[in-house]
């Protein structure tokens, strides 16, 4: 229960005195006896015989507080600030007054949403460059799409050459001793790939499926440290010979891969394709320089506890991400030698940016008294429910209308932002066309 809220010197930081009764917090004692029974040990008593009265008397009275003002701690400080009639944001300490057979009396400092100022989010200038898509660019993405329906066949009829894909068991020694990590079976590996130490893979051109031969080899002087500038024996044994066959670029090869009638059809539906590509790519680059702008315009305090919020969950998403992979956040940091603190602190300047970003957004939208309409939140539920195969109420029942509706005020507030804005379009030089063709 709320008892009392006040604002402190400290901007958006306010105080909320909180009274915990004595039955709830006597309620929260029983349940964490409960928990905690089959643990107790007293001599004298089998574990999950004792009483808790036998438990106070050996441990003394206030032994299950703290397990019980973790068990109802959260539930009562959530519905002060709901009393309290505060847009909270983020508690900061709290201070335990009392607590006792009587109830708990608790002191929670919380901040709540500041109030900001955007100096200006109208005439924002952005640039972009031209969208020109080069014969190069519709070369490389024709030559990926030949990759795409090359068929690979095998060989039986001659010795491997150089392009081939061969399929061979190998087994490295140095100094008439296996090493670690030199042995493979049934290895697929392309001829010229590079993907070997220098002189590997020329050593196997030329010889035949079902041959074992010897390939001699030099570890490069910048290797692992055991092995770097040794001389190393590989026993080899090739199994199959495949090849790559790309198909010609011909009218029959247009209509089979691309449903085009004509290689020229082809050409202009990849050209289309490359310049809708660059268009969205510099859309959405106009969209970040303004909303970077827009940041820089934001004045007011940002609680810390925004910023740390932020980066909590830019972490969740990195470590849904990383889970999709077989991976996690915490071995994505080992990789990288990071600690979480050294992370977070990494992460704190963009946390802080996207904060200011959406309270600028928030202010946009109310000042301009933006609004979404019921119709437009149902046409959202059902392109959600079309993306992802399921239900409209089973969307509905996962996403708060509420958060939708935030979403797309936010979006609304975005384009704003871009239809206000002053974008001047230049030209692309010859070395950014190079550089998107790569």
């Amino acid at each position: 229960m709320l008892k009392s809220s006040t604002k402190t010197e400290k901007a958006n930081l306010w105080t909320l005195e909180v009274s915990i009764s004595a039955e709830k917090f006597e309620e929260a004692q029983q349940k964490a006896f409960a928990k905690m029974k089959n643990k107790i040990s007293i001599p004298g008593f089998r574990k999950g015989k004792v009483t808790r009265g036998m438990a106070a008397k050996f441990y003394g009275e206030g032994f299950l507080y703290e397990d019980a003002l973790n068990i109802c701690y959260a539930e009562e400080v959530e519905a002060a600030i709901t009393e309290s009639g505060l847009d909270v944001v983020g508690t900061d300490k709290a201070d335990i007054k009392e607590i006792g057979k009587d109830g708990v009396e608790i002191t929670v400092d919380v901040f709540t949403k500041p109030e900001i100022n955007v100096t200006a989010y109208k005439g924002l200038e952005a640039s972009t460059k031209k969208v020109v898509v080069s014969e190069d660019e519709v070369k490389a993405r024709m030559d990926a799409l030949v990759e795409r329906n090359s068929r690979i066949s095998a060989v039986e009829d001659r010795a491997a050459q150089d392009g081939d894909i061969t399929v061979i068991d190998f087994e490295g020694f140095v100094d008439g001793v296996a090493f670690e990590g030199g042995k493979g079976e049934n290895y697929e590996l392309t001829l010229g790939s590079g993907q070997f130490i220098p002189g590997f893979e020329e050593q196997i051109v030329g010889h035949n499926i079902g041959e074992e031969f010897d390939v001699n080899v030099t570890f490069p002087e910048q290797y692992v440290e055991d092995l770097a500038g040794k001389e190393a024996v590989f026993k080899c044994k090739l199994h199959e010979i495949k090849v790559k066959e790309l198909p010609e670029i011909n009218d029959e090869f247009a209509q089979d891969a691309a449903d085009c009638d004509t290689v020229a059809d082809l050409e202009k539906q990849l050209n289309d394709e490359i310049a809708e590509e660059k268009k969205s790519a510099s859309e959405r680059e106009v969209e970040q320089q303004l909303l970077e702008k827009l940041a820089e315009n934001v004045e007011g305090e940002i609680p810390y506890v925004m910023v740390d919020s932020e980066i909590d969950n830019q972490i969740r998403d990195l470590d849904y991400r990383f889970s999709s992979q077989g991976m996690s956040f915490d071995m994505y940091l080992k990789y990288t030698g990071m600690t979480i603190e050294q992370y977070r602190e990494s992460a704190k300047d963009g946390a802080e940016n996207n904060v200011k970003i959406r309270l600028a957004l928030e202010k946009i939208a109310e000042t301009e008294a933006l609004e979404v309409p019921d119709e437009e939140i149902e046409a959202e539920y059902e392109k959600f429910a079309q993306q992802y195969s399921m239900e409209v109420d089973q969307v509905k029942a996962a996403v708060p209308a509420e958060n939708l509706k935030k979403d797309l005020l936010f979006n609304k507030a975005v384009k704003f932002v871009i239809d206000n804005a002053v974008v001047t379009e230049t030209e692309e030089t010859e070395e950014t066309e190079e550089e998107s063709a790569e």
